[in-house]
């Protein structure tokens, strides 16, 4: 009997599924603001959607009853993170994290959505 050669364990995209109660909102906050781009969507009313922007890919979930957890839902890596930092407190987005430097080689700060989804952020220092 002959071993077969495994082949090796690959992972393609992965995202993150964010629950949202309200779509058209949720849609302003990332594409309008954050500068998504909206890829799909599906449902009449739209119940899902999926953005892009760069390397990164989020999904949102119409779940109108959703209540925000207290713990992070997404970490984001970002390229200038003060600029970010600067919309979130512009457009009166909760942060619930200071941004500042961590001793584990990031900027970082964390902050709420519309939805009081908590989204982490770092930058490399």
């Amino acid at each position: 009997m002959s071993k077969k050669t495994e082949m090796p364990l690959r992972f393609g995209r992965v995202a993150t599924t964010v629950p949202v109660k309200d779509m058209a909102r949720a849609c302003d906050f990332y594409v309008d603001l954050l500068g998504f781009e909206k890829v799909f969507e599906n449902g009449d009313p739209v119940g899902f959607v999926i953005l892009k922007r760069d390397h990164a890919e989020i999904h949102l979930s119409l779940q109108k009853n959703h209540k925000a957890t207290d713990f992070n839902i997404a970490h984001m890596m970002v390229e200038n993170i003060d600029r970010l930092h600067d919309l979130i407190q512009q457009h009166g987005l909760r942060v619930i994290k200071r941004l500042q430097a961590k001793d584990y080689g990031l900027r970082a700060f964390v902050f709420e959505d519309p939805d009081g989804n908590r989204i982490d952020v770092g930058e490399p220092i």
